[in-house]
């Protein structure tokens, strides 16, 4: 009987979670700002997650929701935004041209002691793209796969083509302190010596603000890339709590007991919005998914509520 409670308490803890955060999704979310974070507080805490991070930027009224903006995460797929955002800051330098075509493989080295290593199909959600190997792609179709549906052997030949440090480079240039890129996905010997691509809620927020608000890159190449962040396909978290008629040009990422969602809400009559939510330390990622549309619910209804400044 005391193994039957072990093994069933946890699962009531989780089934009792998901209640909570259901049926906060159907009551009026606090509207005052300071009412949401309290909300928000209470819900982290009765989560039972190791770490929630929020950072959330209004520049309608100039206001920041910031709850452990600054602890560093694993960043799991997020660090695929920054890539892409070299990418693009490149093709506006003229260093390559979108639709230049690159081969697909493989093989990549490590960058502990330069081995190396080949990605599994079976645990990527872009299984087809390994069939594409000795093909050559356009690099548009590349972040289109990186971004929309997480595609990790696209984003090791964008890594490899742009340059783990340049992008560590551009995000230093856009204010990011704590947000670096040091690797491509499955590169077991740099993960197992800590090696490991981190962010914070901040950080990744300044990154989507920089997005939003064009400042590295022409007005053109802000546009394709929310475009791209607009075709997301996992919309499990963030986007499952915002309202009809929000807009969310978003990334999530996610690995074993991490689950991140971000980016820019965009809501009509208000400038757009940013929303980042880091977790980390949950079973089952169902309750992750519920707590951050919970979040967003609570966010966007207080963003709503206030005047424009």
């Amino acid at each position: 009987m005391l193994n039957q409670r072990t093994m069933i308490g946890p699962v009531l803890i989780s089934a009792m979670f998901l209640m909570l955060c259901v049926k906060g999704s159907g009551q009026a979310p606090p509207a005052s700002w300071d009412a949401a974070r309290g909300e928000i507080e209470r819900l982290i805490k009765a989560s039972g997650a190791e770490t929630v991070a929020v950072a959330v930027d209004d520049p309608s009224t100039g206001r920041r929701m910031l709850i452990n903006e600054h602890v560093s995460l694993h960043s799991a797929s997020m660090m695929k935004v920054p890539v892409m955002m070299e990418i693009y800051r490149q093709a506006s330098e003229g260093k390559l041209k979108l639709t230049d075509r690159i081969k697909v493989k493989n093989r990549f080295a490590s960058i502990v002691d330069g081995s190396e290593y080949g990605l599994s199909a079976e645990d990527d959600s872009d299984a087809e793209l390994y069939s594409r190997v000795g093909d050559e792609l356009p690099i548009s179709d590349l972040v289109d796969r990186m971004i929309t549906i997480s595609s990790n052997l696209a984003t090791n030949l964008l890594i490899e083509l742009v340059g783990a440090d340049s992008v560590t480079a551009l995000v230093r240039r856009l204010g990011a302190e704590n947000l670096t890129v040091r690797r491509g996905v499955e590169d077991s010997k740099a993960f197992r010596a800590g090696l490991n691509n981190v962010a914070t809620a901040f950080d990744l927020m300044l990154m989507f603000r920089s997005i939003a608000e064009c400042r590295f890159v022409q007005a053109r190449y802000c546009r394709e890339m929310t475009d791209v962040l607009l075709r997301q396909q996992f919309k499990e978290s963030i986007p499952a709590g915002l309202p009809a008629g929000v807009v969310f040009a978003h990334k999530t990422g996610t690995i074993t007991k991490i689950k991140h969602d971000g980016g820019i809400a965009y809501t009509p009559g208000r400038k757009p919005y940013v929303i980042v939510i880091l977790t980390r330390g949950f079973e089952d990622g169902k309750n992750a998914d519920a707590l951050m549309a919970r979040i967003a619910s609570i966010v966007h209804r207080a963003i709503a509520s206030a005047k424009p400044k």
